[in-house]
């Protein structure tokens, strides 16, 4: 699970103004360093399903946002994808 201290940290390096929070970069990365924290976690605990249910809503959800993105702005789509594949 995310902090606040740590999702703050990831807002301030992929905001693309001073007060944005909600840009599909920013949630892109929000989502991408949860689904790492929950990966790292269903490696040591295989059997928790639920727990499981929730990585494959964001993986969803991430893939959502990197679509919409795709359709509306090639250049930065490509930027996040390249940050996830990295």
């Amino acid at each position: 699970m995310l902090t606040t201290k740590k999702k703050q940290n990831i807002i301030k390096k992929n905001q693309l103004h001073a007060t944005d929070t909600g840009s599909p970069e920013v949630q892109i990365a929000i989502l991408s360093k949860s689904i790492d924290e929950l990966a790292g976690h269903l490696k040591i605990h295989k059997k928790d399903n639920h727990s499981r249910r929730g990585l494959i809503k964001m993986v969803a959800d991430r893939r959502k946002h990197l679509k919409y993105l795709e359709k509306t702005d090639k250049e930065r789509y490509a930027v996040e994808y390249k940050k996830i594949k990295a």
